[in-house]
C-alpha cells in the first residue's frame, strides 16, 4: 500500500475540536530519549502512538515541537496534544462532486469552499473522502483507510483543483510527481494592500507558531522550506488580485507567505484583518483563495494534463465579473 503522508501537508491543518492536552513534567534523574520517557509517564498512550504524535508536531516543549530522540532536562514541561478519535473507516455518502476529468486511474475535481477534504475531529462525515467512496466503489484501500485516494489537500475554505488517485499505481505516480516538482500548481488570491513588487518569490521556513499552535508562521528554525512565486494580476482599490505558484505544499503556505509580505488574504479569519474585511463593499464569507490551475503528466500513462478551474461566484464578485 502506498502511503502519502508527507504529500498530504498541502494547505490545511486538521480541525482540532475536541482535542485534549496532556502536560508531563520531566522528573529528576530522567535520562534518555523523549519517546521512552513519555511512554513511562503516560500510561494511556503507547510508545508508537506517542512517536506518531511527535512526528505530527503535537508534542512541544516551551511551544517548540520536539523530536523522538530529544533528551529533555528535569523540570521541563512537555505538552502532548491528543486529537479526538475519529472513525477509522469513513463511510460512503452521496455528496455531489464537480469532476473535471476522470479515467480508470485518477480524477481531477473542483472542490467547493466549505467542503472538508477528509474526516477529522469535528468533521467525521460530509467530507470529500465520504463523497469519493460513494463515487468510486473500489477506492477504499488506496493510500490508507482514513484518506483513500487523497494525495494532497486544500483547506475547508479554499476552493479549486485537486487530484485523486484511484489505484496504487496512480498514487505512487502522484507521490513521485509531487516529490520531484512535476506538478505545477497555481492559485489566485485576493489580498489586502499591495505586495512589495509586481512579481517576486518568497522563500522561508514555515513551522508551527511558537505561541499559537493551531497557526503556522515563518520561522528561523524547526520549520520546513517553503517557496511561493507571486505575480500581481490586478489592483482593485484597497485589495489586490495575486497569482501564486507554489514549489512546496506546506500547511497554510500561501496564507502565511502573503501575511509575511504585509498582505494577508481577504477573508482569512486566522491570519487576516477582520477590520479591513468589514470595510470592503461586500463581506467575504471565507478566505479568498482558489486553486485555479494544475499541470502535470498523467501518473500512469505520462500524457500531458492541463486543467483550469474558473473563479467561484463569491470570489468573482470582488472582481465585478
Amino acid at each position: 500500500m502506498i502511503e502519502a503522508t508527507e504529500i498530504l501537508e498541502d494547505d490545511a491543518l486538521l480541525d482540532e475540536d475536541g482535542e485534549s492536552v496532556l502536560s508531563v513534567t520531566v522528573p529528576e534523574g530522567a535520562e534518555g530519549r523523549l519517546d521512552v520517557l513519555l511512554a513511562s509517564q503516560v500510561t494511556d498512550l503507547s510508545r508508537a502512538r506517542l512517536q506518531a504524535l511527535i512526528k505530527e508536531g503535537r508534542v512541544t516543549c516551551a511551544g517548540v515541537p520536539v523530536k523522538s530522540n530529544a533528551k529533555p532536562k528535569p523540570g521541563q514541561v512537555i505538552e502532548i496534544v491528543v486529537p479526538a478519535p475519529v472513525a477509522a473507516e469513513p463511510v460512503p455518502e452521496n455528496i455531489p462532486l464537480d469532476i473535471l476529468y476522470e479515467d480508470s486511474d485518477c480524477l481531477v475535481i473542483n472542490k467547493p469552499a466549505g467542503l472538508v477534504v477528509h474526516p477529522a475531529p469535528g468533521h467525521a462525515t460530509g467530507t470529500l473522502v465520504n463523497a469519493l467512496l460513494f463515487h468510486c466503489q473500489d477506492l477504499g484501500g488506496v493510500g490508507g483507510v482514513e484518506r483513500p485516494g487523497i494525495v494532497h489537500r486544500l483547506d475547508k475554505d479554499t476552493s479549486g483543483l485537486m487530484v485523486v488517485a484511484k489505484n496504487d499505481a496512480a498514487m505512487a505516480g502522484f507521490v513521485r510527481l509531487f516529490q520531484t516538482g512535476g506538478i505545477t500548481k497555481e492559485y489566485l488570491t485576493l489580498v489586502h494592500g499591495i505586495p512589495p513588487m509586481t512579481s517576486g518569490t518568497v522563500s522561508t521556513l514555515i513551522g508551527r507558531h511558537p505561541a499559537q499552535r493551531k497557526k503556522m508562521a515563518v520561522v528561523v528554525r524547526n520549520g520546513k522550506q517553503a517557496v511561493t512565486h507571486y505575480t500581481v494580476e490586478q489592483r482593485l482599490g484597497d485589495i489586490t488580485l495575486v497569482r501564486c505558484r507554489i514549489e512546496t505544499g506546506r500547511t497554510h503556505q500561501i496564507r502565511v507567505h502573503m501575511l509575511s509580505l504585509g498582505c494577508p488574504v481577504v477573508g482569512d479569519t486566522v491570519y487576516g484583518r477582520s477590520a479591513a474585511d468589514r470595510r470592503l463593499p461586500r463581506f467575504p464569507a471565507r478566505q479568498m483563495l482558489h486553486a485555479t490551475h494544475l499541470v502535470f503528466a498523467h501518473p500512469v500513462t505520462g500524457a500531458a494534463m492541463d486543467f483550469t478551474a474558473p473563479l467561484p461566484a463569491d470570489f468573482a464578485a470582488f472582481l465585478g465579473t
